[in-house]
């Protein structure tokens, strides 16, 4: 039987905690993430885009969750060659990256062997909640100037060998992926690898969108509902994942995720519409459409 697991980008934002969502009681980091894992199978983590994990912040999530939760983790910006403040990274490969004379680097800036040992450390952090079981997928989500191309190909393939054992998925946000001429040639390079697409829920009409195309490419399929803020291109996170679902559009959510479900054998679902309690209240919507 084919299991749906949904949950929302992170438990965190100021906003969330701010619009009542969490009882009185829950009152402190545990306590909060404690509260989460009761309403929720699983949940995303995307501060590990901004900074480098700790093994001991693993750990406590780990601890502080039920048997049988999954964290899903955003890679770190460097891997998926976004600009990388020279500051995020552990104090000691600081000096080296940042012989470029940049506060922000990209991943061309760094000498291979720098990167190498960031990958190193990010995900010997990640190692308790692998250990305990509780590791889902790491998000690689590439930019939209990471174009369709065999360098770009290679590079995923690299990430996912990089990895493992522990398992990627792809997002796009370069529309040359998914274009009428591409989106086979696309869906087939991750099914012959068996890399998971993460399917796109978000505005349409800018330059990064990507159409609302639902195909499993492997036994984990993901999706990622952004909503539909008409702010997608600004640089307030808050305005662009400013957007609530209403309860016609999960509604007709549910059975498009549901005809997904049957060609994998795990569906994540991310609500990734995280201002104030948004998120939370449409994952829970859907929770009860599909009757979970």
């Amino acid at each position: 039987m084919a299991s749906i697991l949904i949950g929302t980008a992170g438990w965190t934002d100021k906003t969330l905690i701010a619009s009542g969502w969490y009882p009185p009681e829950a009152d402190t980091p545990e306590k909060r993430l404690r509260y989460y894992a009761r309403q929720f199978p699983m949940v995303e983590v995307d501060a590990t885009y901004y900074a480098m994990p700790a093994e001991q912040t693993a750990a406590a999530w780990a601890e502080r969750t039920p048997a049988g939760f999954t964290f899903n983790i955003k890679a770190f910006s460097l891997f998926t060659q976004h600009p990388t403040p020279v500051k995020s990274l552990p104090v000691d490969l600081r000096e080296a990256a940042g012989q470029a004379g940049k506060d922000r680097v990209y991943l061309k800036d760094v000498d291979p062997a720098i990167a190498d040992q960031a990958w190193d450390r990010f995900l010997a952090a990640l190692e308790p909640l692998r250990q305990a079981d509780k590791l889902g997928a790491i998000l690689l989500q590439f930019p939209p100037w990471f174009p369709i191309s065999r360098s770009g190909k290679e590079y995923i393939l690299a990430c996912a060998q990089r990895a493992a054992p522990s398992r990627v998925c792809i997002e796009f946000r370069n529309r040359t992926w998914m274009s009428p001429e591409n989106q086979e040639e696309t869906l087939s390079f991750l099914s012959e690898h068996q890399l998971p697409y993460v399917c796109v829920d978000e505005p349409q009409g800018f330059p990064s969108s990507i159409p609302p195309v639902l195909a499993a490419t492997s036994d984990l399929a993901v999706v990622r509902m952004h909503g539909h803020s008409d702010k997608w291109d600004s640089k307030s996170i808050q305005e662009k994942f400013r957007y609530r679902y209403s309860d016609g559009e999960i509604g007709e959510w549910a059975p498009k995720i549901r005809d997904l479900a049957a060609d994998a054998q795990v569906t994540h679902v991310v609500f990734n519409n995280c201002y104030s309690n948004y998120a939370q209240v449409n994952g829970q919507e859907l929770i009860e459409q599909l009757g979970d």
